[in-house]
């Protein structure tokens, strides 16, 4: 079988090392820690790293979590 994925409407900030602060104002109520030029933030499926230019998606039940770039512009595009 094959299955679409259904249209579905997230927030997210591309995080990058000049940006950590408003990063952490987009994670809100989520404790984030430095690693490096890294941040790690805590997941349902447990820690995740978001590198310099990672994207952090806030999800439809508001978790967050990063995705690569290239992930990222391969499955989203703006909403208006």
């Amino acid at each position: 079988m094959k299955f679409r994925k259904k249209p579905v409407v997230v927030e997210a900030i591309q995080y990058t090392v000049d940006n950590s602060l408003d990063v952490a104002k987009f994670c809100v109520g989520v404790r984030l820690r430095t690693f490096g030029d890294s941040i790690i933030i805590p997941t349902m499926e447990g820690d995740h790293r978001a590198d310099n230019c990672d994207w952090i998606i806030r999800g439809v039940k508001g978790e967050f979590y990063p995705c690569k770039p290239d992930i990222f512009e391969d499955t989203y595009e703006p909403v208006e």
